[in-house]
């Protein structure tokens, strides 16, 4: 049986633009119209749900291409923890997500991206998985088992792959290290998001690495070189190379608000908004394992318990684009876009999310003028 709904009367913010008096209208799993007034009002089915927006912001749906966890479950854990993660997300406004995996050994993690792929075959809302290693540099492993970190050899790479089945959609990797050159080179072939990250890469490796292929720098400023104004790092190179998009963790805690400004500025349009949230997301704080180590949750941050390094966060996404807004001045408009179309894009979906136009995704939140979640909607389905 098709669905239908209208929401209207609403501040539309979709693609770096805002159309007041917008009306929307989805059927089944895709936006079919959109428009300004009572434009809506023809045509309407009986059976279609109608939401006022009473002139509140309606975005698209929040697309996280770096996510670990939430309400006390990794997705490491198995099908029912991606679920309960999951539901935490969507909640707050979430309604795509690549699944991270932290370092392990290759076949456990091949285990872990078939489980991945038997769940995006039938659920919309997991667009893939995300391999946060085990190709990553020692020195900035940061919250990465160090026994577990290994080269990229050939036949790791192809497990990988295999297990994947095509769902494989980032892979981060410290390109300074044997293998990372043809590891790369193997993974882009395949149609897979190279990062760079968790990496001790200067300038020139890190811009190498790009022109190589790569085009994500994972979770910018954490684990790599900081900018110096004679030893640029990574992040500069990320901002010279203009088909690279920048994730940024905007809980005030991995990056300054300033810094989150400086992103914006240097790389404008291709700056991702990120949770790199873990188990503690959504739950309280506390004791929990992020793969094999142990990490402590105190006041919402994640440290591990040896050694005091940040271990992912406990970050939501509605709360990434309020620090956005008021905390670095953001534009909403850019803010929005952080948070939809170029992360659709980082992972070669923007020719169907990331945007409220029709023949996209019924992929929508309304916000209220706080920018609380008030409502959303994925694939078409009010998921709050």
């Amino acid at each position: 049986m098709s669905t239908s709904t209208v929401v209207h009367s609403a501040r539309l913010v979709s693609g770096f633009d805002t159309v007041l008096d917008s009306w929307v209208r989805f059927e089944d799993d895709l936006v079919v119209a959109r428009g300004i007034g009572d434009g809506w009002r023809e045509a309407l089915a009986p059976e279609t749900e109608v939401t006022d927006a009473a002139g509140r912001v309606l975005v698209p749906g929040f697309i996280d291409i770096h996510c670990h966890g939430a309400g006390g479950a990794s997705v490491d854990e198995g099908e029912q923890a991606i679920e309960t993660a999951l539901a935490v997300h969507n909640a707050h406004g979430t309604t795509r997500s690549v699944l991270s995996l932290v370092t392990a050994g290759v076949e456990p993690l091949a285990a872990r991206l078939e489980t991945i792929a038997r769940v995006a075959a039938r659920d919309p809302r997991v667009l893939g998985a995300h391999l946060e290693g085990p190709f990553l540099d020692t020195e900035f492993r940061g919250a990465h088992d160090p026994a577990l970190l290994r080269r990229a050899d050939a036949d790791a790479v192809d497990r990988l792959l295999e297990a994947a089945d095509g769902t494989l959609r980032q892979i981060t990797i410290a390109p300074e290290h044997d293998g990372a050159a043809d590891a790369i080179h193997r993974f882009t072939e395949a149609g897979v998001r190279v990062a760079v990250g968790h990496t001790g890469a200067d300038f020139a490796t890190a811009l190498a690495a790009f022109e190589a292929g790569a085009s994500i720098l994972t979770h910018a400023f954490n684990g790599m070189r900081g900018i110096h104004h004679r030893a640029p790092g990574p992040v500069v190179a990320a901002m010279s190379a203009d088909h690279v998009t920048l994730e940024i963790i905007n809980d005030g805690v991995h990056v300054h608000p300033e810094v989150v400004k400086l992103a914006f500025a240097g790389a404008p349009g291709r700056v991702a908004l990120v949770t790199d949230a873990m188990a503690a997301a959504g739950s309280d704080d506390g004791t929990y394992l992020l793969g094999s180590l142990e990490v402590v949750v105190e006041g919402g941050v994640a440290r591990l318990a040896q050694g005091g390094s940040i271990a992912g966060s406990t970050l939501t996404q509605d709360e990434a684009l309020r620090r956005a807004v008021v905390d670095s001045g953001i534009a909403l408009e850019h803010a929005v876009a952080a948070l939809t179309s170029i992360p659709a894009a980082a992972v070669g979906r923007e020719r169907d999310l990331g945007r409220i136009e029709p023949g996209f995704a019924a992929d929508a939140v309304l916000l209220g003028d706080a920018l609380d979640v008030q409502a959303v909607w994925g694939a078409g389905a009010r998921l709050r």
